[in-house]
């Protein structure tokens, strides 16, 4: 179409004007009534086909909403409870097993001999303790009492095993005589302002009386921490000989975190919260308005929302499955699942609304289009209408019988129209051209952006669904990888607790879901013992997969005896072996005498390793590297020949922790490595690492990590025999 003085040369105008020119002798009063039902009819039907094309569009987009979030939502709301459920099973493991062996202990006094507990210090505020404390009416003094606490301060050892190995706040055990052993790093908050131990009645405590009325396992609900105030909840499980109980053990878990993840779950329209076996939610987010935590322990299951109290009653019933919960008027999708252990529930919340907003964009695309056509259609028939008024006294009677023809034929492609987008659902979204629609006017512009908007709306439609599997799929693999990578590394500590002739903690921190670096440590007899630091050139799976293959090699040959050299001889030449990637694995080995604290390493292109004499600094011991492995084939590497005497450390780790970088592209470097290692020299290998973590959070700040940070702390403790 186009115009020429202001006419429309090829549109409704001309065509309307044409009707003119062939029904001159025709025209009449009833061609004015014809033309202005026609156009009403024109506008019924534009606005017809405008209301079931939102009707199709809405319908679709929020069935394939409701399908996603369906999917996911229960899927990650299950996966959520699992992991929780991980938690509480591993609290109820841990007190299990410290109530076997109290049962032990106190079925075979005459094996053990009396251990002293001491009560609660200032000095040990911090530090892991074994700590006692008595009820305000125990003598201390009295010889059964004492007799009491000398036998059962054997289980000291166990308790500081147990609480080292992660995922609990302390480790403690009660008797109805009022004694309570207890392990933890609070010490001080045992200790009122005058520095004496504070009376702890232990038979009154919840937990105590928990497990002893429920006869076995006692999972407490959410209570306040009786010395620091945190919230937290207890594991507790009563211990009986002979049908007389011996005491109370138990284990408490603080799940501030837990607290914390429920807060941040608070999206625009979603978030999760966690319910208890009574009904009460125990954990919500504070910004919204619909779950709260209440001071009075509301039980759900008798809320005036009947839906909402349906739901929690089948929630805690175990019958989580997806459903719409309507509060107070407004649409809600609800899934709940439990929580093993504890029977507790995580509900997931996401308003329904949610599922329209694609829809709603669409429709106000489609809005616009038909706008636009309209507005063009509607100037055109304003001028058409304006040249017929002219014409009309002269064309009368011939014009009326015409036009009503020829609207009829404008009509007819718009009905088809109609018709053809009301069969618009279910999936069936194409809107193709006919040649009905080719009028070369508004009609076929109205028409061409139908068929425009039904493409688009399929695309999108397809391109939301291929983008959601593949960040399913790919975020599985990775979690799965992650996993496989972290097990791989040991992650017990202390990994030999009945070996006294030297002390070791590591870690590693990757600085994608998986990463090149490890480490590695293992007795390769009873009086030698390997140790391992390496990095893998390169990020992600690919370097994952290299330090699988690396780290494997270079144990099993370790194993088989040599020298430092001679292992990396062989590991070299078998990782050169079909390596077409490139990958080359810089390695830190050395294997020390446990009788003498001789010892030989070799480095392969690593790190300078940090050592300590008793009583010293730390301070790089710097020596010429020999290559990387997997660099070349035949490559032969030096031995470095040292000597650990009572009390040294040595600290080894990789480029990571040098090379950690602020936001400014600042190093953290060597010196302020050594600063970190020399802030606590004398403390144990745990703490030692701790201050390095801590030395290079504090320096990088907000920036993100660019490399995995892994370290190794190794302390010699004496030639014992």
């Amino acid at each position: 179409m186009r115009k020429f003085l202001g006419f429309v040369i090829g549109g409704i105008q001309q065509k309307i004007f044409n009707v003119f020119l062939f029904t001159i002798l025709f025209v009449s009063i009833a061609f004015i009534s014809v033309i202005a039902f026609q156009t009403d009819a024109l506008g019924t039907l534009v606005s017809d086909a405008n209301e079931k094309q939102n009707e199709a569009v809405l319908e679709t987009s929020t069935d394939l909403m409701n399908l996603v979030i369906e999917e996911n939502l229960q899927r990650t709301t299950g996966l959520e409870a699992y992991i929780a459920g991980e938690m509480f099973s591993t609290l109820r493991t841990k007190v299990s097993l410290l109530g076997e062996f109290l049962l032990h202990v106190a079925e075979n006094p005459l094996a053990y001999s009396d251990m002293l507990i001491y009560p609660p210090s200032a000095s040990n505020d911090g530090v892991l303790s074994v700590q006692i404390l008595y009820d305000s009416n125990v003598d201390p003094e009295d010889s059964r009492i004492m007799d009491q606490v000398g036998l059962y301060g054997n289980v000291a050892s166990l308790m500081v095993s147990l609480y080292e190995t992660g995922g609990v706040n302390s480790m403690f055990l009660g008797t109805a005589d009022g004694v309570f052993i207890i392990t933890d790093e609070s010490s001080g908050l045992k200790l009122d302002s005058e520095g004496n131990p504070i009376p702890f009645p232990v038979t009154q405590r919840f937990w105590y009386k928990g497990a002893v009325e429920n006869g076995g396992v006692y999972f407490s609900d959410i209570e306040t921490d009786h010395f620091s105030g945190n919230i937290g909840m207890v594991c507790s499980m009563p211990v009986y000989s002979n049908g007389k109980l011996v005491a109370v053990v138990g284990a408490d878990l603080f799940v501030n975190s837990m607290a914390d993840y429920i807060e941040t779950s608070a999206q625009e329209g979603a978030f999760s919260c966690i319910i208890n076996s009574d009904g009460h939610v125990v954990f919500a987010p504070k910004t919204q308005d619909i779950l709260n935590v209440s001071t009075e322990n509301r039980d759900l299951r008798q809320s005036d929302d009947a839906h909402l109290a349906s739901f929690v009653s089948d929630a805690l019933e175990g019958n989580g499955d997806i459903r719409i919960v309507s509060i107070d008027g407004k649409d809600y999708y609800m899934v709940a699942s439990t929580i093993r252990e504890v029977g507790w529930v995580l509900i997931s919340v996401v308003d329904k609304g949610l599922t329209q907003a694609p829809a709603t964009m669409m429709i106000g695309q489609f809005n616009q289009i038909s706008e636009e056509a309209s507005a063009e259609f509607q100037h055109g028939l304003g001028k058409s209408r304006t040249t017929l008024m002219v014409l009309i006294g002269v064309f009368f009677v011939l014009g009326s019988a015409a036009a009503l023809v020829l609207a009829a034929r404008i009509v007819k492609p718009l009905s088809k129209m109609t018709k053809r987008i009301s069969e618009m659902h279910n999936g069936d979204l194409d809107f193709e051209m006919d040649k009905i629609y080719k009028t070369r006017d508004e009609v076929e512009v109205l028409a061409n952006s139908f068929a425009e908007l039904s493409a688009r709306t399929k695309n999108y439609i397809s391109e939301i669904t291929r983008i959601t599997a593949e960040k399913e799929r790919i975020g599985a693999e990775l979690n799965v990888a992650a996993k496989i990578q972290a097990d791989m590394l040991p992650r017990i500590f202390p990994p030999y607790p009945n070996n006294e002739k030297f002390d070791l903690f590591a870690s590693m921190i990757p600085a994608k879901e998986v990463g090149g670096d490890f480490y590695d440590f293992f007795l390769v007899d009873k009086d030698h013992i390997a140790l391992v630091m390496a990095d893998v050139s390169g990020k992600g799976v690919p370097a994952a997969l290299f330090m699988v293959i690396a780290k494997t090699l270079i144990k099993d040959r370790t194993i088989q005896g040599g020298t430092p050299a001679e292992i990396l001889n062989d590991v070299n030449a078998q990782l050169c072996e079909g390596n077409e990637a490139g990958l080359f694995v810089t390695v830190w080995l050395a294997i020390i005498d446990l009788r003498t604290g001789e010892g030989m390493a070799a480095n392969a292109g690593h790190e300078h390793p940090a050592l300590r004499h008793k009583d010293g600094e730390f301070h790089l011991v710097e020596y010429k590297h020999s290559p990387a492995v997997a660099v070349m084939e035949g490559m032969s590497f030096r031995e470095h020949r040292f000597k650990l005497e009572d009390g040294d450390t040595l600290f080894v780790y990789t480029d990571g922790v040098p090379e950690a970088t602020d936001k400014e592209n600042r190093l953290f470097g060597n010196d302020r490595m050594l600063d970190a290692l020399n802030r606590h020299p004398e403390s144990d290998p745990r703490t030692i690492l701790d201050d390095v973590s801590d030395g290079i959070q504090e320096f990088i700040g907000d920036a993100e990590q660019f490399d995995d940070t892994t370290m190794l702390c190794f302390r010699f403790k004496g030639m014992v025999d």
